[in-house]
């Protein structure tokens, strides 16, 4: 069973950048969309970015333009790097998967990864 893993989570003061990259394990994995999500203690999980087919991305208001995201289809993997970072931006991570198109939609994913905590902190 394919499975999500994500690394790279850290401490990291504002302004200062990290990468995050989730890695898929278990069996053949293909999915058309891959995105981001996090979530802050007492807070949904909110959408971050996706990527989909033929290369193309979307961005929530909130990253726009720090962040950016990457996938390695021979690699199974999808980055996420995140520059000028923000108090804000202080939650656990996760990466998902779907089969379908590119959305923000939290129910449209399929897949899961555990999450990586990211903490932005002087």
């Amino acid at each position: 069973q394919v499975q999500l893993v994500e690394s790279g989570g850290g401490l990291v003061q504002p302004g200062g950048s990290l990468g995050l990259s989730c890695a898929a394990s278990g069996g053949v994995f293909s999915p058309a969309t891959l995105g981001w999500y996090r979530q802050s203690p007492g807070k949904e999980r909110e959408w971050v970015t996706s990527t989909g087919p033929y290369g193309r991305t979307m961005y929530a208001d909130s990253v726009k333009g720090r962040f950016t995201i990457s996938r390695d289809n021979a690699k199974n993997t999808v980055s996420l790097q995140m520059n000028s970072l923000r108090p804000e931006d202080t939650a656990v991570y996760y990466c998902a998967a779907r089969n379908g198109g590119l959305s923000g939609y939290y129910s449209a994913y399929d897949l899961w990864g555990r999450g990586t905590q990211v903490s932005v902190s002087s």
